[in-house]
């Protein structure tokens, strides 16, 4: 099956029954989010934002907010056993439990939703505090991860009702990351069909692109994906399914070390990838690496781009073109001692794909640190 492209653009939101707005942030389930906070500051240049917690009326958990330009993160860690957070770290790790929708009416995206399948993991709660009201619903998706429909347009404060600005001294500067370009989930053996109807018939999202294994495999493993995209295009999910190989893919591995089905990786916009990865890599952060050999006939491939060869090749930025323009982009090691979470790093050039030029070279690599951990 070679790359399929949807007949259907119409972006018309006047028949989109669940308008979105966005990705209005990202909520992490860790086991201590204090830390997890001074790190994706330290390490990726987050700013301190607001923060949640005993101190501002909530018993149960603190919640560490950071942000960077349209980015926001919120870190939240349970204060005591025995709830569904603890327990969702102690099955999946440190890992993605949120993904938090920016809408203009939370209650009729909960309606619209819930009437057409979803299952309810939150009504719509209506929150207030002296900076105005937050509405907040939200709907399971693959696994135990959950969108949030978050309706802010009556709300002037630094996050939502529950929590206080954050002021810290220790603010490291931004590393150019700007906002989500997209999330992309892995689900189980036989189940890419059922979250593609899920997020057709549940959010009306369209299926814009489609790979099977013949586009994503290496001589050891193979799988399969294809990407959802909301009526309106501001929201993109990539859902990967794994495929028959000689061994374990990447796929396999991560939903045997998350437990489950989870968020494999949040793909971070930058308008200078050179920039931003020699800024990510000078704080520690660890990227994958594909061999020098990707770079000797790049631009017999990709055609010409108006970046230098060799601050790619150094970096091991990845490139890639469609019928649009080009896209660059680099994935971090997994940022859990689990391998699983992970970050991509996306310049786009005018291109709306998601770098299927560089799939074979990308899953290699994976594959060698994969074999390192003993799980290939």
């Amino acid at each position: 099956m070679s790359t399929l492209t949807a007949v259907n653009t119409n972006n018309d939101t006047s028949i989109d029954f669940l308008p979105l707005q966005g990705t209005d942030y990202v909520e992490f389930y860790v086991g201590n989010a204090k830390q997890a906070a001074h790190y994706y500051k330290t390490a990726f240049g987050f700013q301190s934002l607001a923060y949640a917690g005993p101190e501002t009326g909530v018993k149960d958990r603190a919640s560490y907010a950071v942000r960077q330009d349209k980015l926001t993160f919120v870190f939240t860690t349970p204060l005591r056993a025995n709830n569904e957070i603890a327990d969702h770290i102690y099955k999946h790790g440190d890992g993605v439990k949120m993904l938090a929708l920016r809408v203009d009416d939370a209650t009729r995206s909960w309606e619209e939703t819930t009437k057409r399948g979803a299952k309810s993991y939150m009504e719509p709660t209506r929150m207030k505090d002296e900076a105005g009201e937050v509405v907040m619903s939200g709907i399971y998706t693959y696994g135990e991860t959950v969108h949030l429909f978050i309706e802010r347009k009556n709300y002037t404060g630094a996050f939502m009702p529950g929590f206080k600005a954050w002021n810290t001294v220790y603010n490291p500067p931004p590393t150019g990351l700007m906002y989500v370009d997209h999330c992309v989930g892995n689900v189980g053996w036989n189940q890419m069909n059922k979250w593609v109807s899920f997020y057709e018939d549940v959010m009306g999202f369209r299926n814009i692109l489609s790979f099977d294994d013949k586009d994503i495999s290496t001589e050891y493993s193979a799988l399969m994906s294809k990407v959802m995209s909301s009526g309106n295009g501001f929201v993109k999910f990539p859902i990967n399914e794994p495929a028959e190989g000689k061994k374990k893919s990447q796929v396999e591995e991560y939903l045997e070390f998350y437990d489950g089905e989870g968020c494999q990786h949040v793909a971070l916009a930058t308008a200078d990838i050179v920039k931003t990865v020699t800024d990510l890599q000078s704080r520690g952060v660890e990227f994958l690496k594909v061999p020098t050999t990707y770079y000797d006939e790049l631009q017999d491939r990709v055609g010409k781009i108006d970046e230098d060869i060799e601050p790619l090749k150094e970096l091991g930025i990845l490139v890639d073109r469609d019928n649009e323009g080009y896209l660059l982009q680099i994935f971090t090691k997994p940022v859990e001692d689990r391998p699983t979470l992970f970050f991509e790093i996306i310049q786009r050039k005018g291109a709306k794909s998601f770098g299927k030029g560089n799939f074979k070279a990308l899953f290699e690599a994976i594959e060698r640190e994969q074999e390192l951990r003993g799980n290939l």
